[in-house]
């Protein structure tokens, strides 16, 4: 950093990089031009700023923030509602605009996103957000394993159903398929393989006349004939895990395991 500001003059500004996880790359910078290097336009947007970014040199997490209007073209609030930034990785560095050499100074994903009625404030983590999971897995009632994911071993190809869609209900927030056991679905998950949000998972929270309700806003492109692949649901109980797919040998939960209340009960004498 100290050759950025060995001259009279500073010619440095902050850019920053989103890799969202449909494929989309988006280029910040501070500067009130754009900005082309290392492959990327980097756009110029002063009312997009990141905040102080905090660098430690134990395990805990690395904290930064990224805050802005929402004013600018490349980041809408229908596309922030929708999920299109949940997940993405993001790149913070400096750059000198004369020369274009520029330094990275933090990288991470992106955690909770708030908005405002004209503004957004996004959290990044670090990779070391990892490090904070726990490595001993907690007792539960329920099976703690994703369905059709790590530990379950049912097959998700048995599970999912690549279906065109029928119709859609932008005002309910519902898609509507056919020709599939609607109950089945419940907890289950749909991901589009075309239009604006392709690639992106929704959960499966309701069904609302014939319809699937999603847990999160559909865009306005999706429509009539767009394919999705629809996953079936799982409620995490051993009942469902034994009775509907056969694989309770695999269930990840303690069911008969006696909860915190054996433990402030006394003894009652007869």
């Amino acid at each position: 950093m100290t050759r950025f500001f060995d001259a009279d003059l500073d010619s440095v500004a902050n850019f920053w990089r989103v890799f969202r996880r449909d494929g989309v790359t988006l280029g910040f910078t501070s500067h009130d031009r754009d900005l082309v290097f290392d492959g990327v336009r980097h756009r110029s947007a002063p009312g997009i700023i990141p905040s102080a970014i905090r660098r430690n040199a134990d395990l805990s997490n690395d904290s930064a923030e990224v805050e802005g209007a929402l004013s600018h073209d490349s980041i809408d609030e229908a596309e922030l509602a929708s999920g299109l930034f949940d997940g993405a990785s993001v790149e913070i560095g400096a750059v000198n605009w004369e020369t274009l050499e520029s330094i990275m100074l933090y990288s991470g994903i992106t955690g909770t996103i708030e908005q405002g009625t004209s503004n957004f404030v996004a959290e990044l983590r670090s990779a070391k957000i990892g490090l904070e999971s726990d490595l001993v897995p907690r007792t539960s009632p329920t099976c703690r394993a994703r369905f059709c994911g790590h530990g379950c071993t049912i097959s998700a190809t048995r599970f999912t159903h690549q279906l065109p869609v029928m119709s859609v209900d932008i005002a309910l927030n519902t898609v509507r398929f056919s020709g599939i056991a609607l109950t089945n679905f419940i907890d289950g998950e749909v991901r589009f393989t075309s239009g604006p949000q392709t690639g992106l998972v929704f959960g499966i929270i309701d069904i609302v006349d014939g319809a699937f309700a999603l847990d999160r806003p559909i865009a306005e492109g999706i429509g009539a004939g767009t394919v999705a692949l629809v996953r079936e649901g799982c409620d995490h109980t051993l009942t469902t895990c034994q009775t509907r797919f056969g694989n309770a040998v695999n269930f990840q939960g303690e069911p008969f395991l006696p909860g915190n209340d054996q433990i402030s009960r006394y003894p009652m004498a007869r």
